[in-house]
């Protein structure tokens, strides 16, 4: 048993002076200074003083490449993992756009077996829609459903087939599993494009990608949604058009959700200076920034995810045509938000940030008891210091990618440790 002592707790949307009891569950919740312990305080329990901390729920990213198997010179199981929990996130979800892809049973039985034996956190690996993502024959959900596999991504790539995509739904909803979908009209997108498509891509030479690129292939998905019924997730929406789009299908009752980066919440692309700032969907304008954070605020979008994507020190500095797209960002995702949006903007506050990046991506993808601190949730729980100014050096990151844009940014809380299934797996 551990006991957490003197942190102020978030429950719901408050921040208690509770005392938090747990194993690989919690417990109990007691108030402070209440001397109704029932012989907690013995030899047996493990006393963790969390004296000017917060206890927030362990965060849940929905969204991340752990590049392990195929591209472990990016990243790793182990690795990224770690550096999951050196952001206080307690579970993920891995992009399966790994080699060889997880398409077939045999292949998520290994990949599976990676995972148990290298991760710290908690890993629900994707199954992808069309098999090994070429968009041309769709692949046995009901088979992957069997080992516990019900979220399925082409993240990387759109399925482009319009029929492909509607056979795809179709045994979707038949078999009651999610799809996470990477909307991307290659029509739009001509080779060596690397920013948003504005008068300031063109000062710098830079070949644009308009945002239609996203919002036409997610068009085209949402009303295959609202014939067929099954549901449907949004990758890392980017364009206001996307925003509007979710809202409307919503509206119309169908079952979508869709999710922001911290990256699109925090830059524009007048922001990008090389190819560290160089990611899929691209920054795009002011006023596309501006509606992906009214759009999270007015339930258009649900959720925030990271798209953590690691590359080599080598591919990024080559030019902004051939530089890879993507960043880190699970060490820096929340101390970046919390610093912006709750402590120098107080436009949202701690409770709000932390359902956006626990109870809601969640609730969503179907895990319970994950995402909150109550009696019986899993005791996957995050000390964090919000009173802790410092500042992100790259080369101090778990991940082996050290691709960021906040290099040397100023933030203002600091992930302390963390704790999955009760156990503490990272420790600042």
């Amino acid at each position: 048993m551990k006991l957490i002592k003197n942190a102020k707790v978030l429950i719901l949307d408050q921040l208690k002076d509770v005392d938090v009891l747990f194993d690989e569950k919690i417990r109990k919740i007691i108030p402070q200074g209440s001397e109704l312990r029932n012989g907690i305080d013995d030899e047996f329990t493990e006393i963790i003083d969390g004296s000017g901390k917060v206890l927030i729920p362990g965060l849940v990213d929905v969204h991340v490449h752990l590049r392990e198997p195929g591209h472990a010179q990016k990243e790793t199981i182990a690795t990224g993992t770690k550096a999951a929990a050196a952001g206080g996130f307690t579970t993920i979800f891995a992009m399966p756009n790994v080699l060889p892809f997880p398409s077939s049973c045999e292949v998520m039985e290994t990949y599976l077996k990676q995972i148990e034996e290298n991760a710290i956190v908690h890993v629900h690996p994707f199954g992808t829609i069309t098999k090994n993502e070429a968009g041309k024959e769709i692949v046995d959900y009901a088979a992957l459903k069997k080992l516990g596999i019900e979220w399925f991504s082409d993240d990387g790539v759109g399925v482009a087939n319009d029929e492909i995509m509607k056979e795809a739904m179709n045994s979707a909803k038949e078999n009651g599993v999610l799809f996470s979908c990477h909307t991307e009209d290659m029509k739009y997108r001509v080779p060596k494009a690397s920013v948003h498509e504005s008068d300031y891509a063109k000062e710098h030479g830079w070949i644009g990608i308009p945002s239609a690129c996203e919002y036409e292939q997610l068009d085209r998905d949402l009303r295959l949604v609202k014939d067929i019924g099954n549901r449907y997730h949004a990758c890392h929406i980017s364009a206001k058009e996307s925003v509007d789009l979710i809202a409307k299908a919503k509206r119309s009752g169908c079952d979508v959700s869709g999710e922001v980066t911290a990256h699109h919440l925090l830059l524009e692309d007048q922001d990008v200076k090389g190819p560290n700032w160089k990611m899929n969907p691209p920054l795009r304008s002011h006023a596309d920034r501006i509606a992906l954070i009214e759009g999270l605020e007015e339930g258009k979008l649900d959720l925030i995810a990271n798209d953590h994507a690691p590359h080599t020190k080598e591919e990024k500095e080559r030019s902004m045509e051939e530089a890879p797209f993507g960043i880190v960002s699970l060490e820096t995702s929340f101390a970046l938000l919390y610093t912006e949006f709750v402590y120098k903007q107080k436009r949202w506050t701690l409770a709000q940030l932390v359902d956006w990046m626990s109870a809601t991506p969640a609730n969503r993808f179907g895990l319970e008891g994950i995402g909150q601190i109550r009696i019986g949730a899993n005791a996957d729980l995050v000390l964090v210091d919000l009173e802790n100014e410092h500042v992100i050096c790259a080369d101090q990151f778990e991940s082996m990618g050290k691709n960021t844009p906040f290099d040397g940014a100023k933030v203002h809380a600091k992930i302390c440790e963390t704790f999955v299934d009760g156990k503490s797996v990272w420790k600042g």
